[in-house]
């Protein structure tokens, strides 16, 4: 069987190793992904409401459903989804991150499939699932049509594919890596490299080439007055997310 080459960066996998211990610390390394979770949940639970027909009000909402959360690191969003009724796997391609997520969803009595992979080793293991979390990943990675691809492989027909990441544009390099590693410190400088984010345009064409078929795109807004993030719809200037559908 031919093997599938890995999409994995070992330098980016550096870097999140070097702060697994923080994840789950509102304060520490990991202080603006606590502070977008709700506002990216909002917007992962609806779009899978809607997609699989789900009342959000109801008890385990997403129960029969399987999701994959790729680049999982501590389980921010894994253990969400375990509480909404999902069967999850959380995968990561920095080992280091697995114990500090295996240990805080112990702690908090839930069950998640915690897994040292990546997605194209689960691909091509032929696991399959109805929802594939990709968020904040695919501007880590050595070839993003190629990891694009191998999600695209994991979702069963029908399948919802989530994948958020950074504009690249002079406002992007200015709030992501000028604001939020040197001036806010809130990120170690060098998490990003600016020349791998990507607009829009570029990766609604790469879900379009690895066989995905994008339906929505929401910006991420921050309010630095009230300090809070908000989903806009066409603000998509700095952080977006898009929601595909493998038919």
């Amino acid at each position: 069987m031919q093997r599938h080459q890995s999409t994995v960066d070992d330098a980016e996998v550096a870097k999140f190793e070097a702060m697994a211990a923080e994840w789950w610390d509102p304060n520490g390394k990991f202080k603006p992904l606590h502070m977008l979770n709700p506002c990216r949940l909002d917007y992962i639970t609806r779009q899978i409401a809607a997609e699989f027909g789900r009342d959000l009000a109801a008890d385990a909402p997403f129960d029969g459903l399987r999701i994959l959360d790729i680049g999982c690191g501590g389980g921010l969003l894994s253990e969400p989804m375990a509480r909404l009724g999902a069967s999850v796997v959380g995968a990561d391609a920095a080992e280091g991150n697995l114990p500090v997520a295996r240990i805080h969803a112990a702690q908090s009595g839930l069950e998640i499939d915690y897994r040292h992979s990546t997605a194209e080793a689960l691909a091509e293991a032929g696991e399959q699932f109805d929802v594939v979390l990709n968020m904040e990943v695919v501007e880590h990675v050595a070839d993003p049509l190629a990891f694009l691809s191998a999600c695209h492989s994991l979702l069963t027909p029908g399948g919802l594919h989530l994948c958020s990441t950074i504009n690249r544009n002079p406002k992007s390099y200015a709030v992501a890596i000028l604001g939020a590693e040197v001036v806010m410190r809130w990120l170690p400088r060098g998490t990003h490299e600016w020349s791998k984010f990507i607009t829009p345009d570029e990766l609604y064409e790469l879900l379009k080439n690895a066989g995905l078929r994008p339906v929505d795109k929401k910006g991420f807004v921050f309010n630095p007055v009230l300090w809070s993030w908000s989903i806009s719809d066409r603000d998509l200037s700095v952080n977006y997310v898009t929601a595909s559908l493998r038919d």
